[in-house]
């Protein structure tokens, strides 16, 4: 076991790591991993050196790196609520359903007014069907940071029906013809069977809609399953939770449909966003 760092050693760690919160504010979450590497090499335990690493990994996309880290400090310091916070959102977004749960609720035991661990208890709630219990889950994060966890703006099915229906006719008479044979289906949550059709698995709260089926570029006569009626599914709890206003909820509603009737005719992810329907 290496020494304690000295007194004049803690201070030159302490500005580092202050370095590396403002290299994170700044967004250079490189630098800010620089900065901690150095720290943890003259203390490995250093539980904020261990959680401001697996932050500015978690902003470059290295979740696993990320997870790694955050499971280091809270060994470290088993109080720290921000790492569980993090921990919990890790493994929602890789479908680990209890294991979020309880880094969730161990969050929660350590700083009732977490916003993020508030925010991912909500929506494994939500996929439970506890609406209510998720709705206090939301506000209790809104009331945390309003910003970063806006309040969810529930639309009746009435008024979402009627956007999807007007988006319909805004369209081109061709293309409407083509979804005569489309459903268009409003569903609350995306299935975990949806989520992991995708590689890497899609984000619980990021998938907004679905096309299921072939486009209409991929039928063929040789092939009969490709004329198997198509569907197009709107995720509306994703869409609400995302947005902080009815305006809102509208636009995106109708971005999500036609991003979907994009990919009915073929149009790829680049397509689409080349026309602003990401």
């Amino acid at each position: 076991m290496g020494e304690r760092p000295t007194t004049t050693e803690n201070h030159a760690l302490r500005e580092l790591l202050a370095e590396a919160e403002l290299a994170l504010l700044e967004g250079a979450p490189a630098n800010a991993e620089s900065y901690c590497r150095d720290v943890l090499e003259a203390d490995p335990q250093q539980a904020q050196a261990l959680f401001l690493l697996a932050e500015a990994l978690r902003l470059q996309g290295r979740y696993s790196e990320a997870e790694l880290y955050y499971k280091r400090c809270v060994l470290s310091k088993p109080t720290h609520a921000d790492a569980w916070a993090a921990l919990s959102s890790i493994f929602m977004e890789d479908l680990r359903w209890e294991e979020a749960r309880r880094a969730a609720n161990r969050a929660l035991r350590e700083d009732l007014w977490n916003g993020e661990a508030s925010f991912v208890r909500g929506v494994l709630r939500e996929r439970r069907g506890d609406y209510a219990g998720a709705f206090r889950d939301f506000t209790r994060a809104w009331r945390a940071d309003s910003q970063a966890w806006p309040l969810p703006t529930h639309l009746e099915d009435e008024v979402l029906e009627q956007i999807v229906e007007d988006a319909v006719h805004s369209l081109h008479p061709t293309i409407q013809d083509y979804l005569e044979n489309v459903a268009v289906i409003l569903e609350d949550l995306p299935s975990t069977k949806v989520l992991a059709s995708y590689d890497p698995p899609a984000s619980p709260t990021g998938l907004l809609g679905y096309f299921s089926g072939y486009s209409l570029m991929a039928r063929s006569i040789e092939n009969p399953w490709s004329n198997l009626p198509s569907a197009i599914v709107i995720y509306r709890r994703n869409i609400e939770r995302l947005s902080s206003s009815r305006e809102e909820v509208i636009e995106q509603v109708r971005v999500t449909f036609f991003h979907e009737v994009g990919h009915l005719l073929g149009l790829t992810e680049e397509d689409l966003k080349i026309r602003g329907l990401e």
